[in-house]
């Protein structure tokens, strides 16, 4: 189990090098998991075991979200002062994912509706 942790975390550190050396606009952490995930791809499968600490992993994730709302709640006079853009972004944002995601969906039922009638696709 140490091996994968030691992986999970030598790809976080390899992401945050290659964000740095090429001045990429990502956090190290996501080009890290990407690799990861490359990683795994090529190997066809998820071990157990990194399966395992992945797993113990994100039964502590909860403990990450800490520290933000610390500071949400040290920031909250200037939440509070750009409320009104600040809800309009946030419902603006709420009801354009909701439209893309039932546009998806429709598009995807067409396509397996053709797939299923025996249409090209």
């Amino acid at each position: 189990m140490l091996e994968y942790f030691t992986l999970i975390l030598c790809c976080q550190l390899i992401g945050e090098l290659l964000v740095t050396a090429l001045g990429l606009p990502l956090p190290g952490p996501v080009v890290g998991m990407a690799l990861l995930f490359c990683l795994l791809v090529v190997k066809g499968r998820v071990p157990v075991a990194l399966g395992e600490v992945s797993d113990a992993l994100l039964g502590s994730l909860s403990l990450l979200f800490v520290p933000a709302g610390v500071g949400v709640m040290l920031h909250f006079d200037i939440l509070g002062a750009e409320l009104m853009p600040l809800s309009v972004a946030l419902l603006v944002s709420t009801l354009l994912t909701i439209a893309v995601t039932a546009l998806i969906m429709v598009w995807f039922n067409k396509r397996t509706d053709s797939a299923v009638d025996g249409e090209p696709q």
